[in-house]
């Protein structure tokens, strides 16, 4: 029987794309082999430690932390030195004994990011020298210091380096480590390593140096390697282990390999024994925070200010105003929270006295009176009913997590504002890590192993997008999964390989908004990292942050907050009076109508294409229907059916029944449809007499749906339901109703907070339109796509979107009387400081009245012959005479004379009395060139802005693509994977490759009124439509939506048609929805409309001759209209956008 042996040198995932070992598995291996103690040391960081103690801890296995450090050759901070692994670092493993070496360890892995990086995280003597204390060391593999003497045949170095650690770590805590993977240098390493610690008296002990749980992991793991190198199993040259051994081992095995020196074995286990680290996990670590003299805690401090901001929130405080908000001051304290309230209530004082936009609330911390009269957070929880126990449950003590959205222009300068008050060395980013989930590692393996892009497509298509699915659960439940994988070797190696990797760590970034401030400096409490693109994260994650305490905060940057911001301010500026948005009333019908008929675009939260269905399904005429909105549009209640019982309910197309009479005042305002988690809180408090924070207790369990904590969970709650006279077999069906729908469910608080938002949007989008979208504009300058959208809806609302000029045109879109101005800004190549340079002169002098005039007021040191260039393509410059390829050949000319006479050696200044009378000779003249034709200028206005804007390709085709019902690019970029579409659009570009077998086939990027969109087509369909397939042509596409993890929708093309000139004028027809126009419409008016546009087009009324009776068509048969989109805009804007179409003669596309 073996005598025991733990391991004590293993690579984890952390070790990113070489380890292979998922925390989790590795504990449950070691524990599953009798272990009772496991090491983590990963390559340079301490990425897993917290979360691999945890986890050994609940196992019951002891967690030993450590690290393979990489240690320099001479100074960490020598960066010249070759890294073929020779002359740039040694390995060495580092284990921490206790508290003093864990932040010995932290301090050695952080200096290796901040000062030692040059390939990788490297340490050196020096830095060992003084933060040795508390670790123990092993001499680490066969890239370790002393093997590699060894090898080179210099054993009394060896014997001068082991000498070097032993006196360093002391006696007691230096070991030499010996391997045997069945490499025949770790042989010799370890037989004179074996008689090195004989003569030295260095104990030595035997480790693994383990990469993967199992040995038949090796070929995953081959696999990972390739990933992390960008190689295939094809390459010849490619790095590979040279050993499927690095797995972890039984005692048995290990005590095999060293059956000629026992003590190796023996020694692990003792190594483990002095290593008695423990975590403080239960302390919460704030910083502290300057009181008043006048209070001498937090929490008497806090106590003031609450009782100030409730006063100045409700003027009068009725009872349970006070109740509540002692209740939450006492819970708050007693669990030694108060300082983390008044850290957050500080950075929120500074952002709103310094005209920065904080949101009203995110997440459940809007659910606090608290947070309310701190000002923390902007919407009462008493008048929408929020609970406090779903933020902060006194009966599971979690820190509390107040995450903070910011107006994104300024979000930066309220972290500077952290950094400053609680010092630089002491706040930090937090890191995040990305995960091979099931789609995005069957693309990495299949990549691996060499397969067409196609064959990856295929199978990864077939893996269901639902959030959390996994490639098991993918193949439990889709068939054809099962038999691709069963089809050969190739797909069953895929589907093996993916299974192996599937949820490993693939890479470190740095999370969008995660702060953590600590109470001193970083590396006392967290190690740190940093990126390669030179951001400081911790090298803890959000989740192992708040494991041991510390301070984490969400600065998120919100561009809605700006959007309001601005659109109030412009709104203002126009009106001549001032408007403030949290000022606006909440039953405006201006703001109802524009949501009933899903007008939405540009609106916080509520401008997808499947939002705006719901909307028209909805047709929310009360806040709580926007609240219940945003809770519900989401995966699980779509696919569940419930937005459908809501919206039927509201309009009474479907009876609302309530299983007991209690549930009615909890579930009357979503209709009986449980929408919100808070709802199961209070369905737990008054049917089975939960307190509120048991009630949250069960949400939390019904959540996770662990089998044995729900049966316990249900008895109690039937238990309660008895007490309340409910009857035991009602109590269960209530109790199983409650656990279908709660995970589904959605913190109100959150939803009324953003819903406060959307409401905001959309009042102003009602009421100030052209402000609105000139402030949503400005917001996107930078995504074309956005862009494009949002000019075709401020079109369709019939706003005017001016082009960009230097004589009008401001650094953001502006507004112009009921029209907007394009922002220069939002030409490429126009910086924001040679703008302001631009409006600067501008407002000294006046308008420009020529390009050279231009040149010569706006200072030189802001623009240059590229900006001016942009500018005339952009058509910025057409106010200032002649045509664009005119101003263009004069750019070059006007830039070098301006620049003459800024250093006063212009000719064009004639002194006829002396130099100090000089005057300017005229304006030279335009050059005599041909103006650009039509699509030349739309093309070099396209390099500029991003898009058509002045006129498109497409537009001959408008009507068509009306007619027909297609889809757009906007809405190919809404759509779900595997979503089929039609499309009309131009070939924007095109390139061509050889797939696999050698056949031709074609990138391309398809663009149309709403953006663009890319595309592949496979070989087949490119040979047989190679003509069609040019530059600049007009196709129409059916195609199939491609989704991939982190990447734009893409389409895989499926047929194309060439479009013909002529199809631009196929036959059309008005249709007319009487029924959907408003119920005032005069037939004079339309007869009145339709006459002044003559043509050759029918116009159709749809009619209901009585309420019970279906639409009927009706043709005019006397009128002849002329279709184009100047009459179908007008009637759209008279009769409503719902009212009015254009349809295609033949009423189908014509096949292909």
């Amino acid at each position: 029987m073996s005598a025991g042996f733990v391991h004590l040198h293993n690579h984890s995932d952390y070790s990113l794309l070489d380890g292979a070992c998922r925390l989790d598995r590795l504990v449950d291996r070691a524990k599953g082999l009798g272990m009772p103690a496991i090491a983590l040391t990963d390559h340079g960081n301490l990425f897993g430690a917290v979360e691999f103690y945890e986890i050994a801890r609940a196992a019951g296995l002891k967690p030993i932390l450590g690290c393979e450090v990489y240690v320099a050759h001479g100074s960490r901070l020598d960066k010249t030195r070759s890294v073929d692994g020779k002359g740039a670092y040694d390995h060495l493993v580092l284990l921490a004994r206790n508290r003093d070496g864990y932040r010995n360890l932290m301090r050695l892995s952080s200096a290796g990011y901040l000062e030692g990086f040059h390939y990788k995280p490297r340490i050196d003597k020096e830095l060992l020298s003084r933060h040795a204390e508390g670790l123990l060391c092993l001499s680490a593999c066969l890239r370790g210091e002393l093997p590699q003497l060894v090898l080179a045949g210099d054993l009394e170095g060896a014997k001068r380096a082991a000498a070097w650690y032993r006196d360093l770590f002391g006696a007691e805590f230096y070991y030499l480590e010996v391997q045997d993977h069945g490499i025949p240098d770790e042989r010799t390493v370890a037989e004179r390593l074996i008689d090195l610690g004989k003569s030295m008296g260095i104990p030595v002990v035997a480790t693994n140096d383990c990469h993967y749980l199992a040995r038949e992991d090796a070929e995953a793991h081959e696999v990972l390697l390739c990933i992390q190198t960008g190689k295939t199993m094809q390459d010849k040259d490619r790095f590979r282990f040279a050993t499927d051994q690095v797995y972890v081992k039984s005692a048995e095995e290990m005590e095999a390999l060293f059956h000629g020196e026992p003590a190796a074995i023996r020694n692990s286990l003792e190594v483990a024994e002095k290593c008695e680290l423990t975590l403080d996990t239960e302390r919460v670590q704030l910083p502290e925070f300057p009181l008043p003299p006048e209070f001498h805690d937090a929490e008497s401090y806090l106590r003031s200010l609450a009782r100030e901001g409730l006063s100045r929130r409700y003027g009068t405080i009725q009872p349970e105003m006070e109740h509540r908000l002692a209740y939450e001051l006492d819970t708050i304290c007693q669990v030694g929270y108060a300082r983390y309230f008044l850290i957050v209530r500080d950075f929120i004082e500074f952002a709103r006295g310094n005209g920065i936009g904080v949101g009203p609330g995110r997440g459940s911390a809007a659910g606090s009176l608290v947070s309310y009269v701190l000002g923390i957070t902007d919407i009462d929880p008493l008048k929408f009913n929020l609970l406090f126990e779903r933020f902060l449950n006194p009966e599971r003590i979690s820190m509390p997590d107040i995450d903070i959205d910011f107006d994104y222009e300024n979000r930066g300068r309220v972290i500077e504002y952290v950094l400053e008050k609680y010092g630089r060395e002491n706040v930090t980013q937090i890191i995040t890590f990305g995960t091979m989930a099931a789609r995005a590692v069957v693309r990495d393996v299949g990549r691996a192993l060499g397969m067409s892009y196609a064959d990856q497509d295929r199978v990864a298509k077939l893996i269901p997008g639902e959030l959390g699915m996994t490639l098991t659960r993918a193949l439990e439940t889709v068939p054809e999964l099962r038999a691709l994988a069963q089809q050969d070797e190739t797909m069953a190696k895929l589907i093996r390989c993916s299974l192996a990797l599937e949820g490993l760590a693939r890479h470190a970034s740095t999370h969008a908004a995660g702060v953590l401030i600590a109470p001193g400096k970083l590396s006392d409490y967290v190690p740190v990292y940093r990126s390669s693109k030179g951001d400081v994260t911790t090298q803890f994650d959000m989740i192992s942050l708040e494991k041991i305490g510390l301070l984490k905060m969400d600065f998120l940057g919100l561009r809605t907050l700006t959007v309001l911001e601005d659109a109030s301010r412009l709104a203002s500026e126009s009106s001549g009076s001032a408007i403030h948005v949290k000022e606006i009333p909440l039953d405006d019908p201006a703001t109802y109508a524009l949501l009933s008929k899903a007008q939405t675009i540009g609106v916080f939260q509520l401008e997808s294409s499947g939002m705006r269905e719901l909307l028209r399904k909805v047709m929310p005429d009360t806040f709580e229907d926007i609240i219940a909105i945003n809770a519900l549009f989401r995966p699980g209640p779509i696919q569940s059916g419930m937005l459908d019982d809501f919206a039927k309910r509201k309009h009474g197309k479907q009876k609302v029944t309530y299983m007991h009479p209690a549930l009615e005042p909890i579930l009357s305002n979503t209709h009986g449809v449980i929408a919100y988690q808070d709802q199961v809180m209070q369905i737990a408090n008054r049917l089975a007499g939960f307190s509120l924070a048991q009630g949250d207790l069960l949400r939390r369990a019904m959540g996770k749906k662990k089998p044995e904590e729900m049966a316990r969970m249900k008895q109690t709650f039937v238990e309660g339901c008895a007490k309340n006279q409910v009857p035991n077999r009602k109590a269960q069906e209530i109790f199983d109703l409650v656990e279908k729908f709660a995970g589904y469910g959605f913190p109100r608080a959150h939803s009324a907070a953003y819903a406060l938002l959307s409401y905001q949007c959309a009042y102003l989008k009602a009421h100030y339109p052209a402000a609105y979208m000139a402030a949503a504009l400005t917001s996107e300058v930078g995504d074309t796509d956005r862009i494009v959208t949002l000019v075709e809806e401020a079109r369709r609302l019939g706003i005017s979107v001016k082009q960009p000029d230097v004589n009008r045109s401001g650094v953001g879109f502006t507004l112009e009387g009921d029209a907007v101005r394009f922002g220069l800004t939002a030409i490429k190549n126009v910086g924001r400081g040679s703008v302001l340079a631009i409006v600067a002169a501008r407002e000294r002098g006046g308008p420009f009245s020529s390009l050279g005039d231009l040149c010569r007021r706006v200072d030189l040191k802001a623009i240059n012959r590229r900006v001016l260039e942009s500018l005339v393509l952009a058509g910025a410059c057409d106010s200032l005479g002649g045509d664009r390829a005119q101003l263009f050949e004069t750019v070059a000319g006007s830039l070098g004379r301006a620049q003459d006479i800024a250093k006063g050696t212009s000719r064009d200044q004639v002194a006829l009395f002396g130099a100090e009378h000089a005057i300017e000779a005229p304006e030279p003249e335009l050059p005599l060139v041909a103006p650009w034709p039509l699509h030349e200028r739309l093309q070099r206005e396209r390099e500029v802005l991003g898009f058509y804007f002045s006129d498109h390709p497409l537009s001959p085709y408008r009507s068509l693509i009306e007619a027909r019902r297609l889809a757009d690019t906007a809405r190919v970029r809404e759509s779900r994977d595997g979503a089929e579409v039609a499309l009309i659009a131009m070939v924007s570009s095109i390139k061509t490759i050889t797939d696999r077998n050698g056949r031709p086939m074609a990138f391309v990027t398809l663009e149309d009124f709403s953006g663009s969109v890319e595309g592949v087509t496979f070989a087949d369909l490119y040979e047989r439509n190679r003509a069609a397939l040019v530059q600049s042509a007009i196709i129409e596409i059916r195609a199939r939506v491609s989704v991939r993890e982190d990447e734009d929708p893409k389409l895989v093309l499926q047929a194309i048609r060439a479009i013909a000139a002529g199809d631009a004028s196929s036959g059309q027809a008005i249709h007319i929805d009487l029924t959907e126009a408003p119920g005032d419409v005069s037939l004079e008016m339309l007869r009145d409309l339709l006459s002044r546009h003559p043509g050759e087009s029918p116009v159709y009324f749809l009619v209901r001759p009585g309420s019970d009776i279906a639409k009927t068509q009706i043709r005019a048969r006397r009128l002849l209209v002329r279709a184009s989109d100047e009459l179908v805009s007008e009637l759209k804007a008279r009769l409503g956008e719902r009212a009015v179409s254009l349809v295609n003669g033949a009423k189908e596309a014509v096949p292909f």
